[in-house]
């Protein structure tokens, strides 16, 4: 059913990530589908890397690491913004249409109050894009 899954993932938070990508893993051993793990960086400098040079270096030896893991094939693509957050939404809908991904996986965190100002990613995405979404509630 699925053959292209796309998985966002923020390298600053790969601990809490941990369960989701089990799931991904899980789903991707199922379908035999193959795996592209999303990034989203800043122009400049963050806590996971200098450039996005090196976040992209960084986000495909994860990938690798991953693939250790599930031996599906897996591959990585990173954007770069000048205001990820702003931007996370719009970058996440276009590499859904440029690795042709039929099936996003997300973490997400719990509803709260907050949502009214900040919405949630994976509702955004789910949204505007034709691709199936599948939201991972993480444990806080």
């Amino acid at each position: 059913m699925f053959t292209n899954i796309m998985v966002p993932v923020d390298l600053a938070h790969l601990e809490a990530l941990e369960p989701a990508l089990s799931v991904v893993a899980d789903l991707a051993k199922q379908y035999d589908a193959h795996i592209t793990y999303v990034g989203v960086t800043a122009n400049t400098p963050t806590s996971v890397a200098r450039t996005p040079q090196e976040y992209e270096q960084k986000l495909e030896a994860f990938a690798q690491e991953r693939h250790k893991v599930h031996g599906q094939p897996v591959s990585s693509k990173v954007y770069s913004s000048t205001d990820p957050v702003a931007n996370i939404d719009s970058l996440l809908e276009k590499a859904i249409g440029e690795i042709g991904a039929d099936l996003v996986m997300m973490a997400t965190h719990l509803p709260s109050h907050l949502d009214i100002v900040m919405p949630s990613h994976g509702g955004k995405v789910a949204t505007h894009t034709n691709a199936s979404v599948f939201l991972i509630r993480l444990a806080q």
